[in-house]
């Protein structure tokens, strides 16, 4: 290890100390204090992340064009069972973990789905920050979020790290022949960011996870099936809406997408996949729309789910407010 790596690494340590209580589940003190010292912005936390919410969804909408998406949409049945199972994958799953470690009710998933729509519509960890304020709000069912909410998030972003380096192995034959495609350099930042963050991980696991050993083999099996899950559901959503384009090409495709997304050096990346696109299916103005309309599909479902759940807490806030007063 090179000394700069080595004093990055450092530092990581350092931070989780001051971070994590010797039990690796709790908050230190100070960090319990700092939350402690804010309880009416904490209060507020909540709302004001719905109403950011459907803040970026007003701002986003303009860019959906409705009449074409409408025009497109496929009636067989089967196309929307695979869509909406393909949209819960992340938050059904993250129940089944957090039902499994806290005994959550079925209720829970509205606030995992509400934390699926702040990562993809406001940032990427919004929504974890929002799940550990709504942990802490119900300690019924737990009383110490921290330490399992951080164990979720690190394994899912392992195991991604993970599927990234397998999509690379697979479409590395189809990525060489890119003419303006990936750039070498870039290409082997990327990999060395994914491989130093998995080795960090690696080397300070006994410091990071708090869970017992079978509940994260758990949750890594289940975050991997879901990866691999979505993608599959992805392209047989594909090849629904153009059967003509063999599934196979667009599971590779699918796979790909995943490849490009999670690499993080890599300039341009829809330019990327568009050329990937190009590669393996070819000039079709038809395989164009297919994806165009997979994208739409996805994006307006998280604008109905962000507004209706966003507008929902914040009456429900609403009307808390009024009964006190």
């Amino acid at each position: 290890m090179s000394a700069p790596e080595g004093l990055v690494l450092e530092a990581e340590h350092q931070l989780l100390d001051g971070w994590i209580g010797e039990d690796g589940q709790t908050p230190t003190p100070e960090l319990e204090a700092l939350a402690a010292g804010a309880p009416r912005w904490r209060q507020w936390l909540g709302p004001l992340l719905s109403l950011t919410i459907v803040g970026g969804v007003l701002f986003k909408i303009g860019g959906v064009d409705f009449g074409r998406i409408w025009a497109m949409l496929p009636a067989n049945p089967l196309f929307w069972l695979l869509f909406a199972t393909a949209y819960m994958a992340q938050p059904l799953s993250e129940w089944v973990i957090f039902h499994r470690l806290w005994r959550l009710p079925g209720s829970a998933i509205l606030p995992l789905m509400r934390k699926q729509v702040g990562n993809e519509i406001l940032l990427g960890y919004i929504g974890e920050v929002y799940f550990y304020g709504w942990a802490r709000r119900h300690s019924e069912f737990v009383a110490a979020p921290f330490g399992a909410i951080k164990d979720v998030t690190i394994l899912s972003a392992m195991l991604g790290n993970l599927t990234t380096v397998v999509a690379l192995a697979i479409g590395w034959p189809l990525l060489a022949q890119l003419p303006a495609g990936l750039h070498v350099q870039a290409l082997s930042g990327s990999i060395g960011v994914v491989i130093v963050t998995s080795l960090a991980v690696m080397l300070f696991r006994r410091r990071l996870f708090s869970l017992p050993r079978t509940e994260l083999w758990f949750i890594s099996a289940l975050h991997l099936a879901r990866i691999v899950g979505g993608t599959l559901l992805l392209g047989a959503m594909w090849h629904m809406l153009l059967p003509a384009v063999p599934l196979s090409s667009w599971v590779m495709l699918a796979t790909l997408r995943l490849l490009v997304s999670r690499l993080p050096l890599i300039p341009n990346k829809e330019l990327v996949f568009a050329g990937l696109a190009l590669f393996l299916i070819g000039r079709d103005a038809a395989a164009a729309d297919a994806m165009a309309l997979m994208a739409s599909l996805f994006l307006v479902t998280h604008l109905v789910v962000g507004v209706t759940l966003g507008a929902t807490e914040l009456a429900e806030t609403a009307r808390r407010r009024a009964s006190f007063a």
